[in-house]
């Protein structure tokens, strides 16, 4: 199933969402539509999907930003494009439903910024991530690298345009897991399973805990949650996760 340059497949709860635009995966502006189309309506999935894995179809999960629309852009053009590539990277950051980026080849530019708009990354040996915005001439993705990197480090990647393979960034926290290439999909999806397992009200309002405290100070975010809290505990789901763990038994959710 898919769009144009956008696939996917379900199976476990998991749904399983491809960048598919040969070569390398560059994002154009029919890409970037299809993906905030996807991630504005995850119904489209399936109902019973609770997570997503977000990979690139051949050798690379995405090298970037397609060239050639950069080069016929304009500062008359610009923001109406500029508003297509935001609505994108933030509709994944927004999903409801937690999303693993499963990054293999380069993760370059537009292709960094929408691993960093996931939840967390797994990525390939090899893989390398990287922000070459200076290079062409453009700006990008120094805010989503800080997702990802402490700021001495964002600041040399996005001055020098140097990528860095993942086995120097994975000791920063940039990456969860490092594996084989032919192993990242079975990493990716086993990780969605460890989520998968607990409740979808329960992650869903995780989700939205997640994305609301990473822009507050700790006593309001905590409050926050506190509030989410109080709200969730009126659902069935959350008594019987905590029945489960004080009856000694797996939680039916």
């Amino acid at each position: 199933m898919g769009d144009a340059t956008l696939s996917w497949e379900v199976a476990d709860r998991v749904a399983t969402v491809w960048l598919d635009r040969p070569p390398v995966n560059a994002v154009d502006q029919d890409l970037y539509r299809e993906l905030s189309g996807l991630f504005e309506d995850l119904g489209r999935l399936g109902d019973d999907v609770r997570a997503v894995v977000l990979a690139g179809r051949g050798r690379h999960f995405c090298a970037g930003n397609d060239l050639g629309e950069f080069q016929t852009m304009t500062p008359a053009n610009a923001p109406a494009r500029m508003r297509e590539v935001r609505r994108a990277f933030f509709a994944i950051q927004d999903a409801p439903l937690p999303v693993i980026g499963a990054v293999r080849g380069s993760a370059l530019g537009t292709g960094l910024a929408i691993a960093a708009s996931c939840d967390f990354i797994v990525a390939a040996e090899g893989a390398r991530l990287g922000t070459p915005e200076v290079s062409v001439g453009v700006m990008g993705a120094a805010r989503h690298l800080m997702r990802l990197l402490p700021q001495p480090v964002v600041r040399w990647m996005y001055l020098t345009g140097e990528p860095l393979p993942v086995e120097e960034l994975r000791k920063y926290g940039a990456v969860i897991e490092i594996v084989p290439a032919d192993q990242l999909l079975d990493a990716a999806r086993s990780h969605a399973a460890r989520i998968t397992r607990h409740g979808p009200v329960t992650i869903g309002f995780a989700k939205r805990a997640l994305n609301r405290v990473e822009k507050m100070e700790l006593q309001e975010g905590y409050e926050y949650e506190q509030s989410l809290t109080a709200e969730l505990c009126g659902y069935p789901e959350s008594k019987e996760a905590l029945a489960a763990v004080v009856e000694k038994r797996e939680a039916r959710l």
